[in-house]
């Protein structure tokens, strides 16, 4: 797949800038987030490149995709000017396949203003609430933000966790710690 963080990032910024204008994160943020869901698997996107399709017949396809995923709320449903204008722009360009960096981007701008910052907990088995909520509380102090976590098992840690927050990366997994000791013993 296509990097596309330096072309999504004005569109980010553009976008983030209407929606704090007319009060409209939250908004969105959902439907940003659906939107990323909705064109992952790429599917859809293929289907946009046909060029038997106008422009008008794809923003009528997303338009109606959108409102479906999201319901009447979604800001890319149609009944938003912007919304509409905003997919209309990225049809145009053929900035479509950018709409999940896009979506990325917008959400790291909000978590920004809001004093956020999301955070992926990956640990070898599941987490119990108890320590989930040390391991963010200790997160909120070091880095001087509110934590929005996420958790994800991956069996290969061995033991411990991997905490990504932001541009920082703790790792606690007893696989890290056990590559570090064979690498020590084999110098």
């Amino acid at each position: 797949m296509a990097d596309y963080k330096t072309v999504a990032r004005p569109y980010a910024q553009a976008v983030f800038e209407v929606a704090q204008e007319n009060d409209a994160l939250d908004e969105l943020s959902t439907s940003l987030a659906a939107a990323k869901a909705l064109l992952e698997d790429g599917q859809i996107v293929a289907f946009l490149a046909a060029p038997t399709l106008s422009d008008d017949e794809r923003l009528a396809f997303l338009q109606g995709l959108f409102a479906d995923a999201v319901g009447e709320g979604s800001v890319f449903g149609g009944a938003d000017k912007h919304g509409t204008n905003f997919l209309r722009l990225l049809l145009e360009n053929d900035r479509v396949p950018a709409l999940a960096e896009i979506a990325d981007q917008f959400e790291a701008l909000k978590a920004k203003i809001e004093n956020a910052v999301d955070a992926v907990i990956t640990s070898a088995a599941p987490l119990s609430e108890a320590r989930q909520k040390e391991m963010v509380e200790s997160l909120k102090a070091r880095l001087g933000r509110d934590i929005r976590v996420t958790t994800e098992i991956d069996e290969n840690l061995i033991g411990g966790a991997v905490i990504r927050a932001g541009d920082v990366v703790i790792d606690g997994s007893l696989r890290a710690r056990l590559e570090g000791l064979a690498n020590a013993l084999t110098k």
